[in-house]
């Protein structure tokens, strides 16, 4: 039985949508994953991709993460939504909490997208 699931992936660096996208494919082959550059591309997106997971940075051009997500959550409501940002500061993560949103520190590690993927996996 397969748990095919889909991710959207935001982040203004292609670097690390790519290495995101690496690391959730290595261990879930047959998951489904869309990237997006912006806050507003991921929005769009996701309206029409209704991701399972959405690991979204905070610190984009344009939208910001945080503001996004925001909106994601209205959207998506069963969605498993991650921040994902260098940018460590108390009140993101206590943001992040009051959204009910995870939180993930970069940089992109296996370990780090293994976690965020852990509860889409069982």
């Amino acid at each position: 039985m397969t748990n095919q699931q889909k991710v959207l992936v935001v982040d203004d660096s292609r670097v690390s949508r790519l290495m995101a996208r690496q690391f959730i494919l290595a261990a879930h082959p047959d998951w489904i994953i869309d990237e997006a550059a912006t806050g507003e591309d991921a929005i769009a997106k996701a309206q029409a991709f209704q991701p399972n997971l959405v690991v979204i940075d905070v610190n984009m051009p344009g939208m910001g993460g945080v503001a996004a997500a925001e909106q994601l959550r209205d959207l998506l409501p069963n969605a498993h939504i991650t921040l994902l940002t260098a940018n460590v500061q108390t009140a993101t993560r206590n943001r992040a909490a009051e959204l009910g949103i995870g939180f993930m520190e970069k940089p992109i590690t296996e370990e780090r997208i293994a976690k965020v993927c852990a509860a889409l996996a069982s």
